[in-house]
Order: C-alpha cells, then structure tokens, then sequence
C-alpha cells in the first residue's frame, strides 16, 4: 500500500508541476528560514554554558543604592573572592579576575596586541577550559607564567611546541608558556587569547593591594557545591558589604552564569531581561515564517480541491477509507517536505557565511550529531503536518455522491479559510514592515540627538608602552601640533565612547546622608573643551596658567543634582580630598547615547590619562594627516603598534544590536513577503484558470483589460486591507515595548502604518496583477469555442 501511495503521490507532484514548484519553494525558503534563525537562537541560548558546573556558578553583582533606585553592575572589589571562600558555606571555588583588556605579546618582531585576562587559581576551576597542553592543576601559580589559545599559539610558534617558550609582555616582563587552551567559543562571555596570573597584575600595579572594598575594579565569580543551600549562600553574600564596610550602603547579589549574557539587565537590583527579548523575537519570527510557508501549501491544496475532489469520489466508490485517504495526502504533504528540507540545507549552507559576518557568531550544523538530525527529523514531520493535516482531513471528507455529481463544490467551502489564511499572512507581514521602519527611525533618532561635542574629525589615540605618564604627554602632545595635522589634542582618563570611571563618594555643601548618588568621573588634560567642543555655560576650563589639580568641572546634571544656585567656587569632596568648583560644563553624551546623562565630575591629572584626544584638521587631506600622526607616535613609542581610532566609529558601532535587528527583520521579513507573494501568485493561477470562462463572457459583453484586472484584484486587495488593520494594534504594542526599554525613544507615528499598508497593497496588487494580465489578454474564443 505504501508504494502504490507513493506512485501516486509522485504522479500527482509531477502532473502539477507548477503547484509543486511553488510549494516546494515556499516550504524551502521557509525551512532555511527557520534554520538559520533556530541556529542563531540556540547559539546565544548556549552563552557560557560550555562549562561542566555552569549551572551552579554564579556572578557576583554589585548593588548601589542611587537617587533613581538602585544600580546593579559586575564589578566589585578584589576582597570579595576570598571573603567568600572563606566566610560563606557552600562556596566551593570563588575567583577574582580582570575582564578582557588588550596587551602587546610575544616575542622580538612576531607580537601581537590581543586581549588578556589576568586571574587566578580558581578561575580555571570554574571554567573549566579544555588543556591542549601543560597542567590544569597547577595553571596560574607561578607569576611569571602564561597561558595563551590555540590560535594565539599557532601565530606565535607555528607548529613548535610552545610549552616552555619565553613571550614578553607589553615589552617588559618575560613569560613562561605554561599551557594551551582550546580557542575560547565565541558564545562565552569573557573573550581573551591568553590568561595571566593575578600575582602579576598585583606586581604591575601597585594600587590593587590598597584597594579596600570601596574599589569596584574586578570580575567575581563563584561556583556553589552541588547540594549547597542557594538561598542560604544568597542570603549570606546580601550582607557581606556591610560587614567589611559599615559606612557603605552597598549590597551584594549573585546572578547565574548562564543567564549573563540574556539576562543582562538591572532594575532595582533584580534582573529584568536584556538580549533574552531578542533571541524570542527571532524565535517568534522563525516559527512564524515556517507557519507562512505552510500556509501556501494549505491555500493552494484547498484551492485545488475541486479537481481533488473528483479523485476522492472515485477512489471512495471503490473501497479506499478515510484513514487510508488521508494517509495518501499525509504522504504527499511529508514528500513534498522531505524535497524542501533538502534545499533548504542547500539554501542554509550557502548562507550561513553571510550570517556568520553579520552576526560575527559561529554557526554551523553538525550533520555528526543525532541531536541535529533529531531536530531536523522533528521539524520535517512538523511541518509536514501543520502544512498537510488540514487539506488532508478536509479532501477525505468529500461526500462522494455529492462530488460526483457535481454537488457542494470544494473550492466554495473552503473559500473562508483560504481568506483566513491569506490574512495571516499579509498580517504578520505587515507588522514586520512596521516594526523594521521603527527599529530604523530609532537608531536615526539616536544618531541625530545632540551630543553635546562635535564627533566629526575628533580621533583617540591609545596611551601605551612609552606614551604614558605626564612628561612624555605633554612631548608627544607638542610633537603632534607641530605637524600641522591638527588643530587641537588634549587627554582623557578613559575613552569618551566607553564606561567610564563610576563614583559614590562625592559630596557638597547640603548633602544628606540618606543620599547617594552615582557620579560619572573623569580626568582630562588641558584645552578638553575647545577639543572635542563642549560648550562652557559657566567659569572656565582648565588651564597651565592656574593651579588646577584641586579643582573640577561639573556638567548641569551634577549641578542640577546637587542644588548648588552658585557652582562657581563652591567646594565639593572627591572622596576625602576637598575640590574647587572652577566651571559649568553643557552636558555631553560619553559612554552610550541610549542612557541617560549621569551627573559628571571632572578632574584634571595627566598622569591617569589613557587616550589622547585630537581634532583633525578640516583644512587637510585626512589619509594624510594620519600618516603623519601614526609616525609621530611610532617615533615616541618603536615598541608598540599604533592604536587609533575615530570617535564617529565608535559611536556607530554602539548601535550594532540595533543595527542586527534591523538586518534580520529586512532579510527575514522580506523572505516571509516573499513567501507570501508565492502563495499568493499559486491561489491567483487557480483563481484565473477555474474563471477563465466567466471573463471571456464579459469581454465578449464588452468588458476592458483594465476592468478585468479590477476584478481579480479586488477582493484580495480588501484581504490584504483587513490584514493591516488586524495586524496595526499588535504591531504597535510590539514596537511600544521594544522602545520601552530606551530611555531616549522616537515617538511611534502614523508613517510606519502607512507605509506598511501601502506596500503591501502594492506588492499584492504587482503579485495578481502578473498572472491576470496574462488572463485578461487571452483571446475569449479559446476558453468558450467548446461551449
């Protein structure tokens, strides 16, 4: 019975070749649809779940109490790791570590500048990442030690071993090569190419063992015993601030690993999402687009039951079931998936290099898992029946006298849910376009926001190796005006497109001790202001003809925050240290556009500065006046490569997941509108062929081209129109929270529905209109010659 079915179902495909072609297309494009994007959703679901005790390794969060509520961050003090071991039952590895930061390494001229993580003992226990080379148990132990990649060690010995190998650091220290990791998976959070003692970032700076539990510089992590009490654990870390510091208002937290990367996002101490809304919007978006394809395959078999239909009656007359009729159409429905889903692989691989870039992931499918046949096995016989079982039970169900007889025709009944499902479609399409045009008015809402400074033509350059320290500042800084290049330079203690340094402990005139607020700090160094273009509203800048590094700079957040009538000369405390209110800053965006303004202090001291900042000259060729700039920095600094980079970039490149999300919908959205217009052209080829003797009678009555075209436009325009007033109010709610979350946002206006409703008229109307000309042009005689 089986292979008479399938010789059936075969012929059936092959006799109906351009329904099979549209099905199969359709389904196909769906499928690699949904793959490419449940590949993407099972990748950031798998963030830093690598790790055999993932499920009980925890982030230590900071809790600060703030006018605004309360600010929860990864960043704590070096004491936390130890007072936990120590003090709180439970905790079984607990590790301090710096988060990835770039360093020069290697040796002679083969170096490289790569990120590292300097960390100790524990760290390796928690992330447990595999050892190609060397001793996991004894890693991290020696300070002059160094643990570098695979990829790294590949760069820098080739196919040498490198165990025992010398690299130097930042032109300094020399490190053993003490083990070889696997590459780090792209799908973790912390990113570094090799891993360093804690010791020795103790060594290089001297500060970090001064540092009390006021400081907030490191990365925490712990890992619980397995039968461990988590609420005790929890409860026990809340207080552990208070009892090392009992003037602190801080608190501590602990968030899973697993749920750093998707659960990224505080309010008042508790998580409150992050990327998670993504990765279920993609989610939503895959299961929809597979749902789109299957709907052409429902529309286009309902529309030929008819034909269909006359085959049920016959083969019923003749003893066929209908279990055994609707294993029949089961079976074409799972055989025309089976040819999709091969494509669709086919489709899938070609383009996951393209997503791959644009999502900067590693994306593949590892045809030598069951797991993944598992999943695709699941998806075929799911698609197979959503996108069979209606037409399946529907065909079976044909009264074979009635058919026969020409009685109670197919295709009128199933009129209303081929309309449905023609909504649906062009629904969720339109709800796709509007929120793409949203996503996009957005991010050129950001864009076109005010800063505050002038971004064009200001550059960073990174302070390292011999640039640092004050004295050799101000050389570089003369050197580089000399060039011509430049019309301005000054420093920062921190890149003005990066988090920055964060302060509670500022006080003035009239603070309560109730309060606590969270100040954005920085250094910089003479003419800051005339450099990147901050307006003054108040005093002066910093200048070598004062005695500055007793006073600040205040911006009007911090001004508004403090309630101080007359800035000017008012004493402020940075700490202990008294400061000197010299001038009002007009407040400028730094760190994110999406946040806002934090209150701000800022200092003047060379000597922490990091960057330098430098204002192109408009009057000169730009490719030149960098050449000049890099060889005046490799003159001061031979031993380092030069790292610059564009303020403008920088602040692009902060709309990256804004960015993607515009790109997916545009692909994605335009293969479901694509897939729809397929649908749509199969039930327009139908329509056209089963009224082909009803328009040659109205043009032999007399009726136009164009009146025609009218009339098999009309009532699929009046679906597409229901199926953007359906589709307004569930579009609007969608993109009104996905603004929520933005504390500047576009407000939600009448274009993006508009827009939507007319170009979805339109690519209905280009859609019909390719096949009904065709109808409209065909000499009537043909159709009617046999009546």
């Amino acid at each position: 019975m089986f292979r008479l079915n399938l010789k059936i179902a075969l012929r059936n495909l092959w006799k109906n070749k351009g329904f099979t072609l549209i099905n199969v297309s359709g389904l196909a494009i769906g499928l690699a649809s949904c793959l490419v994007l449940l590949l993407y959703v099972a990748y950031e679901w798998g963030y830093d779940k690598q790790f055999k005790g993932y499920e009980n390794s925890y982030i230590v969060y900071t809790n600060q109490q703030t006018s605004d509520g309360e600010a929860s961050y990864a960043w704590t003090p070096a004491l936390m790791a130890p007072e936990l071991k120590a003090k709180i039952p439970g905790v079984k590895y607990a590790s301090h570590s710096t988060y990835p930061e770039s360093h020069l390494i290697g040796l002679g001229e083969n170096r490289f500048k790569t990120n590292a993580v300097f960390a100790d003992h524990d760290f390796l226990k928690i992330l447990d990442y595999k050892f190609l080379k060397g001793d996991a148990g004894h890693a991290l132990q020696n300070i002059n030690s160094v643990i570098i990649t695979e990829s790294l060690a590949k760069k820098l010995f080739g196919s040498e071993d490198p165990i025992n190998k010398s690299l130097r650091l930042d032109n300094e220290d020399i490190l053993n090569v003490e083990g070889v990791i696997a590459d780090v998976p792209r799908n973790s959070t912390i990113q570094f190419e090799y891993l360093m003692p804690w010791a020795l970032f103790e060594e290089k700076n001297s500060w970090v063992k001064d540092m009390e539990w006021g400081g907030m510089f490191c990365l925490s992590i712990i890992q619980m015993e397995k039968n461990a009490n988590v609420n005790a654990i929890t409860s026990g870390i809340k207080g552990i601030y208070k009892r090392n510091d009992k003037g602190t208002k801080n608190d501590a937290l602990v968030h899973p690993l697993a749920k750093w990367h998707l659960y990224g996002d505080f309010q008042n101490g508790k998580s409150v999402g992050g990327k998670i809304t993504q990765v279920k919007t993609l989610f939503i978006l895959a299961v929809c687009i597979l749902l789109i394809a299957c709907i052409n395959f429902i529309n286009l078999s309902t529309a030929r039951s008819e034909k269909r239909g006359k085959e049920v009656g016959v083969r019923k007359v003749i003893g066929s079931t209908r279990k055994m009729l609707v294993s029949q159409f089961m079976l074409e429905s799972y055989l025309l998936t089976f040819i999709a889903l091969v494509l669709a692989l086919i489709f899938t691989e070609v383009s996951l290099p393209y997503f791959n870039r644009l999502l900067n992931s590693e994306l593949t499918i590892d045809y030598s898992d069951w797991n993944v046949w598992g999943v695709l096995m699941v998806l075929t016989m799911f698609t197979g029946f959503i996108a069979g079982g209606y037409p399946a039970f529907y065909l079976s169900a044909f009264d074979p006298v009635s058919v026969l007889k020409g009685l109670g025709k197919a295709s009128g009944t199933s009129a209303w849910i081929r309309k449905v499902l023609v909504i649906t479609q062009f629904g969720f399409a339109a709800m796709l376009i509007i929120c793409t045009i949203v996503i996009y008015q957005q991010i050129n809402y950001i864009k076109n926001k005010p800063l505050g400074y002038s971004k064009n033509n200001l550059m960073q350059i990174n302070l390292i190796g011999a640039l640092q320290g004050a004295g050799k500042i101000s050389v570089l800084k003369a050197e580089l005006l000399k060039t011509g290049a430049i019309t301005n330079v000054t420093s920062l203690s921190r890149s003005i497109t990066k988090m920055g340094h964060r302060a509670f402990n500022i006080s003035w005139p009239g603070k309560s001790d109730e309060e606590s607020i969270l100040f954005n700090y920085r250094n910089v160094g003479y003419n800051f202001m005339e450099t990147i273009g901050a307006e003054l509203v108040a005093g002066r800048e910093f200048s070598p003809d004062f005695k500055d590094s007793a006073n600040v700079i205040l911006n009007e957040t911090a001004v508004k925050v403090m309630g101080l009538k007359n800035p000017l000369r008012s004493v402020v405390k940075w700490g202990d240290v008294p400061a000197t209110v010299i001038g009002v800053v007009k407040d400028f965006i730094v760190e994110s556009p999406f946040e806002k303004t934090l209150p701000m202090i800022i200092g003047h001291n060379d000597n922490n500065s990091a960057v330098l900042l430098v204002r192109l000259s408009p009057d000169k060729n730009l490719s030149q006046s960098v050449l000049q700039l890099d060889n005046v920095i490799k003159k001061f600094n031979p031993g380092f490569p030069v790292e610059r980079n564009f303020v403008n970039d920088d602040f692009e490149n902060s709309f990256q997941n804004e960015r993607l999300l515009g790109t997916l919908s545009n692909w994605f959205g335009g293969f479901a509108i694509f897939i729809s217009c397929l649908g749509l052209l199969g039930l327009v080829l139908y329509m056209a062929e089963q009224r082909k003797k009803e328009i040659s009678i109205r043009k032999v009555l007399g009726a136009t081209n164009l009146s025609i075209l009218n009339l098999l436009n009309r009532d699929f325009i009046k679906l597409v129109i229901i199926a953007n007033l359906i589709a307004f109010p569930i579009a609007y709610i969608a993109v009104n929270k996905w603004l929520s979350s933005y504390e500047f946002r576009v407000s939600i206006s009448a274009v993006p529905f508009l827009v939507a409703i007319i170009l979805s008229v339109l690519i209905n109307v280009v859609t019909v209109s390719i096949q009904s000309i065709k109808v409209a042009k065909a000499n009537p005689i043909d159709a009617l010659k046999y009546e």
